[in-house]
């Protein structure tokens, strides 16, 4: 197959998988041979061969053979490190003499430094509950999971940064502690800084403050794994950007692991610079879904085991803990406090933990997770998310622009809302229930080809129900 019937086939899996996972997993992929049945690619590393192995094998294959290609199977391979020359022969000599000059005592110095007291590095502390160990995987997070791993075990990674996304409680700062928990033990030699984006700016702050900006960069830029928590916070602080810009940029050019967390994608990141959105985005960049019911129900398990310990002897009765994982849908911190409250009620009163006890004590955290999506408030944020006037989602305008933003709004408001057809066609500017129908089926059609619209519906489910 050559090259330009496989760029073709490229083209049609970007339109199949979207933009975000054509860019993450297909684009690297080289295909290197056609023969026999089995088709051959070229990855920059095994998990990353694994992970499209396993995710997006079938789609490629079905496009291959839908070309004319007869492909039975496919097989990733990692490409060989190619030799690298001598530092002196590659390295212009004038521009590069002050870096070259200490190169001789570089790594002495790096070991000396990494030996250095926790105290030097200005970092949040480590909560000792969030390792791997404790972190309940589901298909939620299930790649946000395995990307952490990777990281966490210290070699070369081909995505860096690593970028983490996701709501309130969905897992990221404990997927952060964890990979830094996990390099503590594997690789102790490295330098790994965690803090937050609001500690960097203090710290930055700080630094100007006390004319120790030199101090402050030699600090960041010597780490060996930067990761910073919630960087959303930086954004609209221009001075604060513009150096974590240039920290960003010094500790990629010298191969260190970066990893971000924030509560929405780069591109989302209202008022962050453009230069730093392409740069996080340069990355993996992976959003950690809402928890599902059966990931819920697992954490809920784990939780109970760590307070069989605490309370001996304190019984819950079946059925609660899937009560639980049903009504507390949206956060994981919301529902594990509501367990320690029950536990801790429960042992207090002596009682055994029952579905009545269960109501009657976490009643306030049950109504507060019962919030009803408006259909008024389905239709703002559509609005919002297309750019669109809320007056033209109700009004008469066809125009396709308008129509499919409309469209999507009715289908979430039959999702999300006990209205009725005709209740939610009076709300769209008195339309006809037979409307709605349509356009709910419309959407549901859409979804199962339009990548892009499943991945907005998404994004405004989580968006509404947060």
């Amino acid at each position: 197959m050559t090259n330009e019937a496989w760029g073709e086939i490229r083209e049609q899996l970007e339109k199949r998988l979207g933009k975000n996972n054509y860019t993450t997993w297909i684009e690297p992929l080289k295909l290197n041979g056609l023969k026999n049945g089995v088709a051959r690619f070229e990855v920059p590393t095994s998990f990353f061969g694994d992970w499209v192995s396993r995710n997006f094998a079938d789609h490629i294959r079905a496009h291959l053979n839908a070309n004319g290609a007869q492909v039975e199977r496919l097989e990733f391979a990692v490409k060989a490190p190619a030799r690298r020359a001598p530092a002196a022969a590659t390295a212009p000599a004038a521009p590069r003499a002050e870096s070259a000059a200490p190169a001789p005592v570089a790594r002495p110095k790096a070991a000396a430094r990494a030996r250095v007291s926790e105290e030097e590095l200005p970092g949040a502390p480590l909560d000792t509950r969030f390792t791997f160990d404790s972190f309940v995987v589901g298909k939620p997070n299930e790649l946000a999971h395995a990307a952490a791993r990777r990281v966490a075990e210290g070699g070369p990674v081909s995505f860096n940064p690593l970028f983490l996304y996701g709501g309130v409680g969905l897992g990221k700062t404990h997927l952060m502690h964890a990979i830094a928990h996990e390099l503590q033990t594997r690789r102790p030699e490295l330098r790994v800084l965690y803090l937050s984006a609001e500690q960097f700016m203090y710290r930055f702050v700080q630094a100007l403050r006390e004319r120790q900006i030199m101090d402050f960069k030699e600090l960041f830029r010597s780490v060996d794994v930067l990761m910073v928590d919630d960087v959303q916070f930086i954004a609209g602080k221009d001075s604060t950007q513009e150096e974590f810009f240039h920290t960003f940029n010094a500790l990629v050019d010298q191969n260190k692991q970066i990893v971000i967390s924030a509560d929405r994608a780069p591109g989302e990141i209202k008022d962050l610079e453009e230069r730093i959105k392409s740069r996080l985005q340069c990355g993996l960049v992976v959003d950690l879904h809402p928890t599902d019911y059966e990931l819920r129900l697992g954490i809920l398990q784990q939780k109970v085991e760590f307070y069989r310990e605490q309370y001996k002897g304190l019984k819950i009765a079946d059925g609660v803990l899937e009560f639980l994982a049903h009504r507390i849908s949206t956060n994981v911190r919301v529902l594990e406090g509501a367990l320690t409250r029950l536990f801790a009620f429960a042992s207090l009163v002596g009682r055994e933990i029952t579905l009545d006890l269960t109501q009657d004590c976490l009643a306030d955290i049950l109504r507060a997770s019962d919030r009803k999506v408006t259909i008024e408030e389905i239709q703002r944020k559509v609005a919002e998310h297309y750019n669109i006037r809320l007056s033209d989602m109700i009004g008469p305008k066809r125009l396709r622009t308008i129509a499919r933003p409309r469209q999507i709004a009715m289908y979430l408001s039959k999702q999300l809302t006990p209205r009725s057809l005709p209740e939610i066609g009076r709300r769209f500017g008195g339309r006809d229930h037979t409307t709605i129908m349509h356009g709910v089926r419309k959407i549901e059609e859409l979804m199962a080809t339009d990548s892009q619209l499943a991945d907005d519906l998404q994004l405004l489910k989580r968006l509404l129900q947060a």
